[in-house]
């Protein structure tokens, strides 16, 4: 069933709470923002979320430039826009989702009465907004990028081939996103690296031999700040940043037009970088650390000592190893931050809900700092090689550069 129409839905009496409390937010952006994000997790878990999730930041960025003219729209067009541009970001996020996701629509928690009770409380009734932001919502929702059936996928088997890991020896996940048309780039694969290094090349024996002592589940030269540290970057990593990026703008960006750029720019930039990076996981098939190891005295290379035991921290997840996503989309994240602000000496800080993370909280100096320490994690994790995370950084950075040089830019003699 298609959503209501925004303009019919704030016409129906409210006699219900949302449960989902409408508070007191720097900016329309971030509290949708984190609508979104709730949403997204449900109805799209993991990597391709942000599909979705970008989707639902442009809408809501082209409604608010119709208004204001400042800024390039991603791609949705409404002439002749006026109202209350929260009324528009409301109205866009809503329809996105509600055309995304109907079954979370019903219910007392659900997002026709989030939107509702948001619409009421606001004093947005009849706003001529909302029928701009339902006008880009529309435009944005047609442009969703499915989830196609593939055939299973169980890697191979000769030395460097990635193949379903224990315990959970699952088949290929996601495969799709390497084949799916970017958002923003002209192909999937521009942005792939080189070659993973040769499993008998310095590179790799020292990487190989990183991960397998740091990275073990029961490891003895990792501290106890490295094993809190890699489990607070153990968390689905679309809703970390857009939650990370909701503290930056509550605290750094004022003008609600610029919050919902950088939501855009920093979401289109990481849901291309997932694509990039699934893109080279498939093509490269190169396998894991855990394979790897317990595969060490039969891969020809005789600095690379096997155990046929070794397990990492965590479950290492079901796809081949180069590139790191996570490493991809922080690069693409923090890359989009560093050149939103126009610099890297940002203060700000991340939270975590991974459930054996300690420290809820860490807090950073430069946005290069963050990217790091993601970097260092999935090592410590013992879910990849060094290199497979680095390469990944760059190539995330990489997507983000290109997005915020060609996109979204902003519009010489607009309206404000």
């Amino acid at each position: 069933m298609r959503k209501l129409s925004v303009l019919a839905v704030v016409t129906i009496v409210l006699s219900i709470s949302s449960g989902r409390p409408v508070r007191a937010v720097a900016s329309a952006v971030t509290f949708w923002n984190e609508v979104a994000s709730a949403a997204v997790a449900i109805g799209r878990p993991g990597p391709p979320g942000l599909l979705d999730q970008a989707l639902v930041q442009a809408a809501v960025h082209d409604a608010v430039q119709a208004i204001e003219g400042r800024y390039e729209p991603y791609f949705a067009t409404v002439p002749d826009a006026e109202g209350s541009t929260s009324a528009a970001v409301a109205a866009a996020a809503y329809t996105v989702l509600a055309e995304f996701y109907p079954a979370q629509r019903p219910g007392p928690t659900g997002l026709d009465a989030t939107y509702l009770n948001y619409v009421t409380s606001n004093g947005l009734t009849g706003n001529a907004g909302l029928a701009v932001g339902e006008s880009a919502g529309d435009q944005l929702a047609a442009l969703r990028r499915p989830t196609p059936s593939l055939p299973p996928n169980t890697g191979g088997t000769g030395v460097g081939e990635w193949r379903p890991a224990p315990p959970l020896n699952l088949t290929g996940q996601f495969e799709f996103l390497g084949q799916t048309e970017p958002l923003t780039l002209l192909r999937p694969s521009q942005f792939r690296p080189q070659q993973p290094p040769p499993i008998g090349s310095m590179q790799y024996t020292r990487d190989y031999n990183e991960v397998k002592a740091f990275g073990s589940a029961t490891s003895t030269v990792r501290t106890a700040l490295q094993t809190d540290m890699a489990h607070f970057w153990s968390e689905n990593f679309v809703a970390q940043w857009n939650r990370a990026l909701r503290s930056i703008a509550i605290a750094r960006v004022n003008d609600l037009g610029d919050a919902a750029r950088l939501f855009a720019l920093a979401n289109l930039a990481a849901a291309d970088a997932a694509i990039t990076c699934w893109e080279s996981k498939f093509h490269f098939n190169y396998w894991r650390p855990i394979t790897a190891i317990r595969e060490g005295d039969n891969d020809g290379n005789p600095r690379t000592e096997g155990d046929e035991g070794w397990n990492s921290l965590i479950n290492t997840p079901p796809y081949p190893d180069y590139s790191s996503g996570a490493n991809n989309l922080t690069g693409a994240f923090t890359s989009i931050l560093e050149s939103f602000f126009g610099t890297d000496n940002v203060a700000f800080a991340v939270t975590s809900t991974a459930p054996l993370a300690v420290q809820k909280t860490r807090n950073y100096t430069r946005f290069s700092q963050a990217a790091q320490e993601v970097v260092d994690a999935r090592v410590l994790l013992g879910i990849h090689f060094r290199f497979a995370d680095e390469v990944a950084r760059t190539q995330g950075s990489r997507v983000a550069h290109w997005v915020f040089q060609r996109f979204l830019r902003p519009v010489h003699g607009g309206k404000r």
